[in-house]
C-alpha cells in the first residue's frame, strides 16, 4: 500500500522559514517525480515545485521562485521543501505527490499559516 506523509507545516510569522517534508512507502521511491502543490481556502489546488526522479532537475511556480527549494533523499525516501521569505499568501495546506506514468499518489497534506 503507498502512502505518502506530509510533515514539518504549522504557524510562522511573515518573513519566516519552514521546511516540509514528504516521506513516502510503499513504492519505488526513486523512479518517481515528485511534486510539492498546495491549497488555500476558497481556491483550487495549484503546482508549486517539482524534482525529477534523480533530481536532476527542478521547477517551481513563479511565486515561488528564489524563495523555496525543493529537494529530495531516495536513500530516506522523502521529499523536501524548503520554504523561506513565508507571506501570507503562502498560507495553504500543502500536499505532495508522487507521479510515474499513470501511476500517481498524493499525500494528506499539511497546513502552513503566515501570519502575525
Amino acid at each position: 500500500q503507498v502512502q505518502l506523509v506530509e510533515s514539518g507545516g504549522g504557524l510562522v510569522q511573515p518573513g519566516g522559514s519552514l521546511r516540509l517534508s514528504c516521506v513516502a512507502s510503499g513504492l519505488t521511491f526513486s523512479l518517481y517525480t515528485m511534486t510539492w502543490y498546495r491549497q488555500a481556502p476558497g481556491k483550487e489546488r495549484e503546482f508549486v515545485a517539482r524534482v525529477t526522479s534523480v533530481g536532476a532537475f527542478t521547477n517551481f511556480a513563479d511565486s515561488v521562485k528564489g524563495r523555496f527549494t525543493i529537494s529530495r533523499d531516495n536513500a530516506k525516501n522523502t521529499v523536501y521543501l524548503q520554504m523561506n521569505s513565508l507571506q501570507p499568501e503562502d498560507t495553504a495546506v500543502y500536499f505532495c505527490k508522487a507521479l510515474n506514468g499513470a501511476n500517481h499518489y498524493w499525500g494528506q497534506g499539511t497546513q502552513v499559516t503566515v501570519s502575525s
